[in-house]
């Protein structure tokens, strides 16, 4: 027996239509096949940056600095299907096991998938990366037989400046995770994805953007134990809503106010579809002004999660800017708020994390541009799921404004991590898991 009554229609980026009538709990992290292979991917891929090891030895470039004199000649790029025929040896525990190690961007980068027993052996999702150092490690010391004196230097240059620093600073390990130590709180390793992060394994793809933010995001709730009893409806609606074009709303909402529409006829457009589909009501009068009712507070706030997004893809769209996403999210939802009477997306917690990124990303203090923010980060981490989303959407459609871009700060997302269809196109991955 379904767990929920609600059913929902799932379409693509297209708006075409992928699986109809879907029960809300098979969009779950919980049950859903394909997000719990998003999620585990996630933890326990990794990728080599072979052409950065080869420069770090050659001219002494490892952890935080330079060190001038030392210097090898090592072709590791040349070499990579020896190099990766090792790594996958010591990386595997046993023969046939599902280690996986793919070689991108013409060797110079490889994706190492760790294999399952690694990381059901261990506490945390740091036995993946710690594991493919070593293993790259050692790969280039036997490769090329290098001595006990020059041995650290390589060490060095593929672990980075670990363990002066915490994580691997300077390293060229890289992963999608952050290390736990940077978490905020409990549960949050999921939502410290950054903004230029998620657009770069996406391909820049708004709509696919929003899936795969709203994944790590909805998953991280989950985590933290904010989906438990009747909390898990709401994150479910919001995450079907918001993330997954759940009934072609969000292209829906995006295709009628794309070419000269603004926040306000967005807004607009949410009370109108709300109306229609009987989720919201007019009730009592004050004066000019009619305030609307709900007697589903749940299913109104994932109608709201689903405006903020096309709000965003709207504006942020039309300007190419990810800059406007903060004072979208703000203000989308200001109005939302004077049109119904009812709470904004997330109960205005969406509108309450807006005002400090402002400020944060673009205002008098203006630390960084929204694209190095992420749902574990002080600013933005109040929403439940639904702010930061819509921020890296806004830096997938941003057309070169930010000073810290996708290109510059996560092109090695999209070689690499962006070649798996899991990461690259999660809509269809997740409706097939249905």
């Amino acid at each position: 027996m379904a767990k929920y009554k609600e059913t929902c229609d799932l379409y693509d980026d297209e708006g075409k239509l992928l699986k109809s009538k879907v029960a809300l709990e098979k969009v779950s992290p919980l049950v859903n096949p394909a997000i719990k292979k998003i999620i585990d991917l996630t933890k326990k891929t990794v990728a080599v940056n072979l052409a950065g090891i080869e420069n770090g030895v050659k001219t002494g470039a490892m952890g935080k600095g330079i060190v001038p004199g030392r210097s090898l000649n090592l072709n590791l790029v040349k070499d990579v299907d020896t190099i990766a025929d090792k790594i996958k040896k010591l990386v595997s525990v046993e023969d046939g096991d599902d280690t996986k190690v793919t070689k991108v961007g013409g060797g110079k980068l490889l994706l190492i998938e760790v294999p399952s027993a690694r990381m059901a052996a261990a506490a945390t999702y740091d036995a993946a990366s710690t594991a493919v150092a070593s293993a790259t490690t050692q790969a280039i010391i036997e490769q090329y037989d290098v001595g006990m004196f020059d041995g650290p230097m390589v060490k060095s240059v593929v672990w980075g400046a670990y363990p002066q620093t915490m994580d691997m600073q300077g390293g060229n390990i890289i992963t999608v995770l952050s290390i736990p130590q940077n978490n905020e709180g409990l549960g949050y390793s999921l939502r410290n994805v950054s903004a230029n992060i998620v657009a770069m394994m996406t391909h820049r793809n708004a709509m696919q953007t929003a899936a795969l933010s709203c994944t790590f995001e909805q998953a991280g709730e989950f985590e933290m134990g904010m989906a438990i009893g009747p909390f898990e409806r709401a994150q479910l609606l919001g995450y079907a809503y918001q993330g997954l074009n759940a009934n072609n709303m969000v292209y829906d909402l995006v295709k009628s106010n794309g070419k000269t529409g603004t926040m306000g006829t967005v807004v607009q457009s949410v009370v109108e579809r709300a109306l229609e589909d009987k989720v919201i009501k007019a009730g009592k009068k004050g004066g000019y002004f009619t305030f609307y009712e709900t007697k589903d507070p749940m299913m109104w706030n994932a109608y709201a999660a689903a405006g903020t997004m096309a709000a965003t893809m709207v504006n942020c769209g039309a300007g190419r800017f990810a800059q406007a996403v903060s004072s979208t999210l703000l203000y989308f939802n200001d109005l939302l708020e004077h049109e119904t009477g009812l709470p904004s997306c997330d109960y205005g917690r969406v509108m309450g994390t807006a005002v400090g990124f402002s400020f944060f990303s673009h205002s008098i203090y203006g630390g960084g541009g929204p694209g190095v923010f992420n749902g574990n980060h002080i600013v933005t981490r109040h929403s439940a799921g639904f702010a930061i989303p819509c921020v890296c959407v806004a830096c997938a459609l941003d057309g070169g404004t930010q000073m810290f871009g996708p290109e510059q700060t996560a092109k090695v997302y999209q070689d690499t991590f962006g070649q798996i269809d899991e990461f690259k196109m999660p809509i269809q991955a997740i409706a097939k898991g249905v």
